[in-house]
């Protein structure tokens, strides 16, 4: 078993919230992948970013109380090392949600460099869902990039929203905001939840009603969140954690090739529990084809899928635990793979941060790296890479930072 390696924080870059002491290193080279750690701004929490095809990566992070705070959005230029300055997304203050930590903001660019935002609303957002529950929320940024617009609820036919839902845009203004939940005449059980799809085909001016994903009746599972992504060929991805017969939690993956016209799906792993494990899942998009991770019986997995369809076996970082959570994924011009994870959170528990590298056979290249008590109450990390083939992971925090967003400061 490949031994695992702490990592000290003289060893990260910090961006945007100051320099780290005793530290001039830029970055963290672990064999010969660049892999650098950088904090959210202002101590925030749950982050989850993207690039877009300058290299600039685009990121929403919350701030606030856990239930009911704020979503901010920032971007770090190519060749600079500060956030440019950090915009509220929501225009409701308290409107977004950080408890569960699986029903955060999703982020996604679309047509002419729009960012798009999805999140779960709080218990005081507005507007309300009107079928019960609270709202699955939306919200636009301007051509600038400077303010949003006000926070829509996109739950015209559906209710009872828990897991978190997610977001995915193209470059030809298409954007849809998927979510599981319960029809207006249907059931009230997980097994009667189902994947819901809202679309836009003006960048989000307008969506239609949400329409169900997928024909198949596999259930939802009520507390896990979902992951949506559109390809480079315009193909559409859902993935989520089903829940048939309230015990077969797996993992399926749902793709469109006419954008949300029709999807065919395909169980990813399978898992069977009576409770809801509250997991998140992750995706990127390669040269390759698609890479996707989740999390099974407290270990996490990452699949290659190939552009014909092809499936590569569920490979997992070597030494696991059982203790392993939200996973985030990226794929580099090599081929080369970055896992990132958390180890030991949960409920109103945080933990360690950990990632391994993988070449393009899909084998470990050096040994799993962590960084203990690296990921607050709430949190977890996300990771993008760069054009240069590095790997930039957002999310940890320094102790002096963990310890002021849990005492609420």
């Amino acid at each position: 078993m490949p031994s695992s390696r702490s990592v000290a924080w003289w060893a990260l870059v910090v961006i945007g919230v100051g320099s780290v002491q005793g530290s001039s290193r830029a970055e963290y080279d672990q064999t010969a992948v660049k892999t650098r750690l950088v904090e959210a701004p202002d101590g925030g929490i749950q982050p989850q970013a993207v690039v877009d095809e300058g290299g600039a990566i685009h990121l929403v992070f919350f701030k606030g109380e856990p239930g009911g705070g704020d979503l901010f959005y920032t971007r770090l230029e190519p060749g600079t090392t500060q956030f440019t300055r950090r915009v509220r997304v929501n225009s409701q203050r308290g409107s977004a949600i950080a408890i569960g930590t699986v029903r955060g903001g999703q982020i996604a660019i679309g047509k002419g460099g729009r960012i798009h935002v999805a999140w779960n609303g709080s218990n005081s957002a507005r507007p309300k869902n009107p079928l019960g529950g609270v709202p699955m929320l939306y919200s636009r940024s301007d051509a600038g990039r400077s303010s949003f617009e006000p926070e829509r609820n996109l739950m015209r036919r559906t209710a009872m929203l828990d897991g978190g839902g997610t977001i995915a845009a193209d470059r030809e203004g298409n954007v849809y905001v998927a979510w599981h939940g319960l029809a207006e005449d249907g059931g009230a059980t997980e097994t009667a939840r189902r994947m819901w799809v809202a679309r836009s085909t003006d960048e989000g001016a307008t969506f239609t009603p949400e329409a169900p994903a997928f024909e198949r009746e596999t259930g939802a599972c009520g507390c896990c969140g979902t992951r949506a992504l559109v390809d480079r060929r315009g193909g559409l991805h859902l993935l989520y954690r089903a829940a048939t017969g309230g015990s077969d939690r797996d993992m399926y993956l749902l793709s469109s090739d006419d954008h949300a016209g029709h999807f065919r799906g395909a169980m990813i792993d399978r898992w069977r529990t009576n409770a809801c494990p509250m997991s998140t899942a992750a995706m990127a998009d390669t040269d390759a084809g698609l890479l996707i991770a989740w999390e099974t019986r407290g270990e996490v997995y990452f699949r290659r899928i190939g552009r014909e369809t092809s499936q590569s076996p569920a490979i997992a970082p070597p030494g696991g635990r059982g203790d392993r959570k939200h996973p985030a994924i990226a794929g580099n011009v090599r081929n080369e793979t970055i896992l990132v994870w958390t180890e030991g959170t949960g409920w109103q528990k945080g933990g360690a941060l950990a990632w391994q590298v993988f070449d393009r056979n899909g084998r470990p290249s050096g040994a799993i790296e962590r960084l203990d008590g690296g990921v607050p109450v709430w949190g977890l990390a996300t990771v993008v890479a760069a054009p240069d083939g590095g790997f930039t992971i957002i999310g940890a925090q320094r102790p002096a930072a963990r310890d002021r967003a849990q005492q609420g400061g």
